[in-house]
């Protein structure tokens, strides 16, 4: 019996030695165990190397990367993208997944996780709507944007003061999964891709 959730693909961005991102992404993912409508695959970016250089005829072994990567998108009815602010921007390794997809992101709505120094990650995911939008993506205005984590999650990978991360996770997840739903229901009656 298909299910009537919607399936989210939450993306973990960061693939640097000593990433902070698991603990952020394994946090955002345990705050849909409180939803019924949601379905979550967690896709980690470090389980995909794909290179930064594109051309149209990759070695067999990037091809079967690809193909399980775009496989894990096209499933997707909505996305979460979890990323760190790398010198006031986004990390290459998401830079290059985008790059080597397009038709996935069509049409469905992407939310984001930021987290960083001060800025909190939100300077990465301001130049991610742009990309997003590139993609004929709708990106969701609310976010969920960590100061500092480090001293915010304990050793176990618990907020050490959840309430205002868990309200902006709510709010994210309710919008998500408006458009997301919207967004589906339209491309099953019109498909966007012709």
């Amino acid at each position: 019996m298909p299910s009537d959730r919607i399936r989210v693909a939450v993306i973990l961005t960061s693939v640097r030695k000593g990433r902070f991102g698991p603990t952020i992404a394994n946090w955002f993912v345990g705050t849909a165990d409180q939803r019924d409508d949601v379905e979550v695959d967690l896709i980690d970016l470090a389980d995909f190397p794909l290179p930064t250089a594109l051309t149209d005829e990759p070695s067999p072994e990037v091809a079967e990367v690809l193909a399980a990567f775009s496989a894990r998108l096209h499933g997707a009815d909505g996305f979460v993208v979890v990323t760190p602010e790398y010198n006031h921007s986004f990390p290459a390794s998401l830079k290059a997944a985008v790059d080597w997809t397009q038709n996935e992101w069509h049409a469905k709505p992407v939310g984001f996780v930021g987290y960083g120094g001060l800025a909190g990650g939100l300077r990465a995911v301001q130049q991610l709507r742009h990309i997003f939008n590139e993609l004929h993506a709708v990106t969701v205005r609310d976010a969920v944007s960590f100061h500092g984590p480090w001293a915010q999650f304990d050793a176990e990978g618990n907020l050490n003061d959840g309430a205002d991360a868990e309200a902006a996770a709510k709010v994210l997840w309710d919008k998500l999964t408006w458009w997301a739903q919207a967004t589906k229901e339209a491309r099953a009656k019109r498909p966007y891709d012709n």
